[in-house]
């Protein structure tokens, strides 16, 4: 299942042939493209490349919420069995370059982070933002793009379902939401979604809380957004998915909820009329 990246072919599944010669910046799992749903995990490890060794940081500190985004790489594996969906996870650190930003975006490549001093990005130069752009950033969204392009076949467009996790406390403030769901400009799978969410009973949804869905050149902006395609991205509260157990229900309780979701048709049309929030 596992293949690495290279830069001679064509398909994201033959750019990843060279695993132990190359370091592959994203991982690609196969599966029913045809169902049209896509699944993202931009911050699913906190690994780097062996060059960079720790970035001159303790290991605590990149097994925090600085390095990734704890419990969504279980949780992505999980769903895309269940729902047998194909799905791009990235394979190096938020704090090597982050993929859910903008390439010219200022926070690309952290410094400071929540209160960690980084200390390799602390003086990096031009050329090595650039290389770490072109070696980690690009691939991951250029095999993105493509998946979705071979996705949007027959005037059906593609679904994008992007999974991430937010810290339970931030700055000495607690976070009551359980789960939030991000969007932007299109409500197709964002409200549904919230509702199914709020049905289940037990549960504080955040409806762009802690964080907004409207971040320009973000992974959603430039995949979902610019091409019209229905989408939202999903946080987890982190407490909730730091164990196999939880990993395990939040992976069901999504497997159940979005297969009714995403048997609306309306879901599978390019850009049909953007529902403002």
């Amino acid at each position: 299942m596992l293949e690495s990246q290279t830069h001679t072919q064509s398909t994201p599944e033959a750019r990843q042939a060279r695993a132990d010669e190359d370091y592959a910046p994203f991982e690609f799992i196969p599966g029913d493209e045809s169902a049209g749903l896509l699944l993202l995990c931009d911050h699913a490890t906190n690994a780097l490349p062996p060059q960079y060794g720790t970035l001159g940081l303790p290991e605590a500190q990149l097994a925090r919420h600085i390095g990734y985004d704890i419990g969504v790489e279980a949780v992505t594996r999980r769903l895309a069995q269940k729902l047998n969906a194909p799905t791009l996870m990235t394979r190096f650190s938020r704090l090597l370059i982050d993929p859910n930003r903008g390439r010219d975006d200022p926070t690309l490549i952290m410094r400071l982070s929540d209160g960690a001093v980084v200390p390799g990005n602390a003086y990096i130069d031009e050329a090595e933002r650039e290389h770490r752009k072109q070696a980690y950033y690009d691939p991951y969204h250029t095999a993105v793009s493509e998946i979705l392009d071979r996705m949007h076949t027959d005037g059906r467009a593609p679904v994008v379902f992007s999974i991430h996790s937010f810290t339970p406390n931030w700055r000495g403030v607690d976070r009551p939401w359980h789960v939030a769901i991000l969007w932007d400009q299109d409500g197709r799978l964002p409200l549904p979604l919230i509702s199914a969410l709020e049905a289940e009973g037990d549960l504080v949804v955040g409806n762009n809380e802690p964080y907004t869905g409207e971040l320009e050149e973000d992974t959603l902006n430039k995949h979902g957004t610019q091409r019209g395609f229905a989408h939202a991205l999903v946080e987890v509260r982190q407490d909730l998915i730091g164990d196999a157990a939880g990993q395990e229900a939040w992976a069901d309780r999504f497997a159940r909820l979005l297969p009714p979701i995403l048997a609306d048709e309306r879901l599978y049309e390019v850009n049909p009329g953007l529902e403002a929030h």
